[in-house]
Parts: C-alpha cells; structure tokens; sequence
C-alpha cells in the first residue's frame, strides 16, 4: 500500500477520534427525531444495498429533480469506526450527463451548534470509478481503498461544523461513477442540495444559504455547479453566497497532454477515457492497442489510488492504434471532452475564490508544451486563470485568484483550505467579495478541440 493511503488513513483515525470525543449528548441534539428510515449497521453500504435503488411503482422520469425517494439515519463513522455524529442520507432524483433521469444519494451533517440558516456543499475529491468508493458508503461504513479519501477528508469539513455550518455531501460522480464527467457533477450537486431543504429531517428549509466548496474533483463539482445553477437550477442560484475551488479541471483535453508521459498522473488518462466513455455511452475500445485495452480493462472499476503512480511514462499514443495517435482523430472524444469543457460553460453570478498551484515538477510532471504551459501536477494554471479571466470579462467581477508557483497539486489545499474557509465566512457574513480581476495573468485558450480526420 503507498505511503499516501497511510497518511491518509491515520489523518482520518486521528479526526474520527477527535470527532467521537464530542459529548454524545450534544450530536444527539443535531440529529434528526425522525426518519423514513433508519439504519446504524456498517454494512449497508454494500453492492447489495437497497438504499440506492429507485424502486417506486411511479417512473423516475415522473419526479422533478431533487425530489427525495428515500430518508435514512445513520451513524456517521470515519474509516469504519462509529461517531456520535448523525448523518441523514437522501436518495434522490437527478439528471446524468445525457439530461437522462437519475437517481443519487447525497448526505446531510446537521451542525452541532448552528441553526440551519447556512449550509455549505461539500463536494468530495473520491476521484473513481468505482461507486463503491463514494463518500456516502464511507460515511455508512463502508470502507475500502478508494474510500480512505472521503474517510481523510472529515479534517478539511470538521472546521466547517465546528463553526456552526451544516454539511450536505453529495455523491458528486452518480451511481455510476462518471469519473470526470463535470456537467453531471454538477446536477448532482444542485439536486443535492434541493433533496436537503426539501427534507424535514435535515433541518434545512428555503432560508438555508448555501457556500459551495471543494478541491480537484470537489472542484469540478464545484464549478459545474456554480456555472449551472442560474439555468438549471435558478432558485438553488439564489440561496448561493460564494463558492471555492482549488485545483480545478477546466479543459480536459488539454490536461490529457499535459501529464502524457509523467511519473505520478498519467494513470489519470485511461481513467478519465473511461469515465467520459461512460457517461456518454461511447464504445472507444476499437480506437485502442492491445495495451490500451489491457489498461482500460484494468480501471473499469479503479480509483485514483489505483492510478498514481501505477502508469508512469503512459500516453494516449501509447493505448491508441497508430492510426489513432492524435485523440483529435477519434470524434466520439473530440465531442465529449468538448462537453465537459467549462471555457464552454455559462458564467456563474456568484462571487468565486479559485486557487491553483503550478509547481507539477514536484509531482514528477516536468510539461511545458505550447498553448498549454505548466500547471500542478495535473491541473493547468494556464487554463484556470484563462477561466478566471473569462468570468471577470463576461460579467462576474467578484473573483479571487491564488496561484501557488512553489506548491504541487498534493500540497496546495493546505494553504487553500484555511483561506477558502475564511472567505466563505465572510460571504455568509455579507461582506463585499473581492476582486482580482484586471491583475489576473493571462492564460490558455479554452477554444473547444477540433475534429481531424485519420489519414
């Protein structure tokens, strides 16, 4: 097991002890009097699970999104270990990627001393395409290697309950875990927070505001969400005071090139195909070689943890049939990445704080390639402050920008959560957002990918 997934998991230990240290007493008078249904057995969050299957006589289809279709109670445990904490899980109605009808599961943390009136949205980095893995089976118990980091991240949300904000935690990726696929994170995300003022269990109501918050993943959510909810979710848009992001994803093709051939990230690339693949319903298998095939049959159901440092060196040259070197000739990827390109997004109308770090040398990412530049391992500045930049142009001047040149992508959210927990109080509190736009460097094009033809 790599060193990472033991820091990971003593840094969950260590917060799930802190966390069953808080007086038994007080997390009972958070938590919900009653139920729908109810459940403190570690083992519900199986394959075999009931929960997180739609089986009403009514079609999904029938529901609008966010309705709740299933309540439950349940402990909330960190690394399998039992909290005084409960955790009300909602299965709810969403859209996939498709604008399909979906259905998902999201959990609520009521604060232990505030009172309902702010919430914020915490959406998780679990980065895998294994549902299993979700933070909703690891808040139930569930514990397995892709879920050790939903299970770590109670360090970056325990400041946020301590500070009076109920938690809504969302299983960003769906049930089948669409790595990758930013639109359907954030419907997700949006529904999510509708299922949890639609709730009497949850203590949330229309006069909740809302701080939107996550890292890498988290991110995607995060952003997606902010750029969806005046369409999609317009009334959700109106409770919204702010929403923070570090390490963002904002063009997918040009992060393909980008960690192509590093020693820590380039498992990402199979993973995002994959993820991409499925939630578009895209066969790309007749693109790939032999190895490709063998690698993309290897993740189907892998997390990020299977895909660090496991592929150093790869490429998509090196899965691609020669034919197939440059992922342009390949339309069915052209067209997705360009759907989950958010250059190609709405502008949110909330005020933003994005971080980003730039120092991918340290993660063994050493690329430089034109129109594409540096970035944190994973993530390109270049793209992130081109969004930044594009926002401030298209109308929401209430952006901060944090660019960290000395820090990687693993190492930037310690010095950004802190700063993103300080700005979203302030949002709460009312305070004017600031700004940084006019000071913010330029950046990449976001331009959407073109198409070319195999010779």
């Amino acid at each position: 097991m790599p060193k990472a997934v033991f820091r990971l998991i003593a840094v969950a230990v260590a917060t799930a002890a802190a966390l069953t240290a808080v007086p038994a007493a007080t997390a009972a008078e958070a938590a919900p009097t009653t139920t729908t249904a109810a459940s403190t057995d570690s083992s519900t969050s199986s394959a075999a699970d009931p929960f997180y299957r739609y089986d009403g006589t009514e079609p999904l289809s029938s529901f609008a999104p966010g309705a709740v279709l299933k309540t439950r109670t349940l402990d909330y445990h960190l690394v399998g270990i039992p909290t005084p904490l409960k955790a009300i899980q909602l299965l709810y109605r969403s859209t996939d990627a498709q604008g399909r009808p979906a259905a998902n599961v999201t959990t609520v943390v009521r604060s232990l001393t505030g009172d309902g009136s702010k919430a914020v949205s915490y959406q998780s980095f679990y980065d895998s395409l294994n549902p299993e893995d979700g933070p909703s089976r690891a808040i139930a118990g569930d514990l397995t290697l892709g879920g050790v980091i939903p299970n770590a991240e109670a360090v970056f949300m325990a400041p946020l309950l301590l500070k009076g904000y109920s938690l809504v935690i969302p299983d960003t990726q769906g049930q089948s875990a669409d790595f990758a696929a930013g639109p359907e994170y954030g419907t997700n995300t949006l529904d999510s927070i509708r299922a949890a003022t639609r709730s009497a269990e949850t203590g949330l109501g229309d006069n909740t505001r809302f701080g939107l918050i996550g890292y890498s993943g988290g991110a995607i959510a995060t952003n997606w969400a902010a750029a969806l909810a005046p369409s999609y979710a317009p009334e959700v848009n109106r409770k919204l005071v702010g929403f923070t992001e570090g390490g963002l994803l904002v063009a997918p093709a040009h992060n393909l090139r980008y960690v192509g051939g590093s020693l820590l990230w380039s498992g990402v690339i199979p993973m995002a195909i994959i993820g991409v693949a499925r939630s578009y319903d895209l066969d790309v298998k007749p693109y790939l070689n032999s190895y490709g095939l063998q690698v993309y049959t290897e993740l189907q159901h892998g997390s990020i943890l299977d895909a660090l440092g496991h592929y150093p060196g790869l490429t998509w040259q090196k899965m691609a049939k020669p034919e197939y070197a440059d992922y342009t000739t390949v339309p069915e990827l052209v067209t997705a990445m360009n759907r989950i390109n958010l250059g190609s997004a709405a502008t949110p109308t909330i005020p933003g704080y994005i971080a980003q770090g730039n120092a991918g040398y340290l993660e063994g990412t050493f690329s430089n390639l034109p129109g594409i530049g540096t970035g944190d391992g994973v993530m390109i500045a270049g793209d992130v402050r081109a969004l930044a930049n594009q926002y401030c142009a298209t109308g929401n001047t209430a952006i901060k920008y944090r660019q960290y040149n000395l820090l990687s992508h693993n190492g930037a959210p310690v010095f950004w959560a802190p700063t993103a927990i300080d700005w979203l109080d302030d949002r709460f509190d009312g305070l004017t957002a600031p700004s940084d736009c006019g000071d913010i460097p330029a950046g990449n094009s976001l331009a959407p990918e073109k198409y070319t033809p195999a010779s």
